[in-house]
C-alpha cells in the first residue's frame, strides 16, 4: 500500500468532501464560517533545521497555537517526512494546524516568521566562535531564498555562533535591522534566573534579571538591575552572604554559560529549553505582546558600543508584529558597561573577517 499522509494521496479525490456531512444553517445564502468574507488572515510559520533543535521549536510552537500552517525544510527528507508524519499524526491532541515539509525552500512561500536553526551541531567542549565558518556558508544558501519566497517576514536566528549568524542573516537578507532578529541571551537569561529562584525559593518568572552581550563566552550579567518584587536582589544577597563577592558573581555567570556545555555533554545536545524560549518570542512578534527579551539585534550607538560597528549582540527588547519596536535603555554599572563593550569587540571582529 502507498504510504500517504492524506486520504488524496492514496487517490481518494478529495473535493468538497464536507459536503456530505454538513449543510448550510436555513437562510444564509450558502455562505459558510470558511467563506473569503469572514475567513482571516492565517498565520504561517517556517522552521529551516528540522534536527533536535528546529523539532522542539516547532513542537512548541504548534502546542502553544502559534501558527495556522508550519513549514519544515531540511536536507535530510526521509527524517523531514518522518518528523512531519510524527507531528501530523498527534492531530486530534492538537490545535488544528497544516504541516507542510519539503527540502525546498518554496515551501517557505509566503512566512510571516522564518526561524532557521540549520547548522553545524556544536561539539562538546565546541566553543559557539568555532562554529562560524561552518555555518556562514550555510545561511548564504537559506537567507536569500528565505527573502525572495517571504519578503515581508520576520527572521528570528537560532543557529549558532548566533550574534555573528544574526548579523550575517541581516546583510544576506536586506531586511530592515528591526526585522531580523537573534535568539541571543533569552535562553541565558532564563538559566540566570532559575539559578536565582531556586536559591530564594521563588518562581522564576519573577526574577527580574538579564543576561546581555554575546550569547557565549563573554556575556554579561547585569547584577545591577536583578530585583525580585521590586526589591534589589544583589544588595540583599550581599548583605546576608559574605561570600557573594566578586569572584562569587563571576562563578555563577561561569556556571550559566557552561550550562549548555554541560547538556550538550551529558545528552549530546539541548533542545527544550531553548524550544520554549524560541516559542516565547514567536509569541510576542506573532501576536504583537511587545514583551521586552533579551535577543540579538543592532547595538551600535547603544552602551558606547561605536555608531559604525554593526555589530548585533543580546539588549532587552520590545518585540511586537513588526519585530523590534525599541531596546531598553537599561542602566549599567562601570563595570558591566565596560565588559559589554569587549563583548561587542569580540563579536564585531568576528563580523569583520566575513568581508559581507
Amino acid at each position: 500500500m502507498k504510504k500517504a499522509s492524506s486520504l488524496s494521496e492514496l487517490g481518494f479525490d478529495a473535493g468538497d468532501a464536507s459536503s456530505g456531512f454538513f449543510r448550510p444553517v436555513a437562510g444564509d445564502g450558502g455562505a459558510t464560517p470558511t467563506s473569503a468574507s469572514h475567513r482571516r488572515r492565517l498565520t504561517k510559520v517556517s522552521v529551516i533545521g528540522a534536527g533536535n533543535v528546529g523539532m522542539a521549536i516547532a513542537q512548541t510552537i504548534l502546542t502553544r497555537d502559534l501558527a495556522d500552517e508550519i513549514a519544515l525544510v531540511d536536507a535530510l527528507p526521509d527524517k523531514l517526512r518522518g518528523e512531519m508524519l510524527d507531528l501530523q499524526h498527534a492531530a486530534a491532541f492538537l490545535p488544528r494546524t497544516r504541516l507542510v515539509s519539503d527540502t525546498d525552500l518554496a515551501v517557505t512561500r509566503g512566512s510571516d516568521l522564518a526561524i532557521v536553526t540549520a547548522g553545524a551541531r556544536q561539539i562538546p567542549g565546541e566553543s559557539r566562535l568555532n562554529l562560524l565558518q561552518r555555518n556562514v556558508a550555510l545561511l548564504r544558501k537559506i537567507v536569500p531564498a528565505v527573502a525572495e519566497h517571504s519578503p515581508e517576514a520576520l527572521l528570528l536566528i537560532v543557529a549558532n555562533p548566533v550574534d555573528v549568524l544574526t548579523y550575517v542573516a541581516w546583510k544576506l537578507s536586506g531586511f530592515p535591522a528591526s526585522r531580523v532578529i537573534g535568539s541571543g541571551t533569552n535562553l541565558d537569561s532564563s538559566r540566570f534566573r532559575f539559578l536565582l529562584a531556586e536559591h530564594l525559593d521563588v518562581n522564576a518568572q519573577d526574577v527580574q534579571a538579564y543576561m546581555v552581550g554575546e550569547h557565549g563566552d563573554s556575556s554579561v550579567a547585569v547584577w545591577s538591575s536583578v530585583s525580585v518584587a521590586g526589591m534589589p536582589v544583589l544588595k540583599s544577597l550581599q548583605a546576608s552572604h559574605r561570600c557573594f563577592d566578586e569572584e562569587a558573581l563571576e562563578g555563577i555567570r561561569r556556571s550559566v554559560v557552561d550550562s549548555a556545555y554541560e547538556v550538550i555533554s551529558l545528552k549530546g545536545y539541548t533542545s527544550w529549553a531553548i524550544g520554549y524560549s524560541v516559542a516565547s518570542l514567536a509569541a510576542s512578534l506573532l501576536r504583537d505582546q511587545r514583551r521586552i527579551y533579551p535577543v540579538s539585534v543592532l547595538a551600535r550607538g547603544f552602551h558606547g558600543i561605536p555608531p559604525e560597528n554593526d555589530v548585533f549582540l543580546s539588549l532587552p527588547a520590545r518585540l511586537g508584529r513588526s519585530g523590534v519596536l525599541g531596546v531598553a535603555e537599561m542602566e549599567l554599572t562601570e563595570e558591566e558597561g565596560k565588559r559589554l563593550r569587549r563583548s561587542a569587540k569580540t563579536l564585531w571582529e568576528n563580523c569583520q573577517q566575513l568581508g559581507l
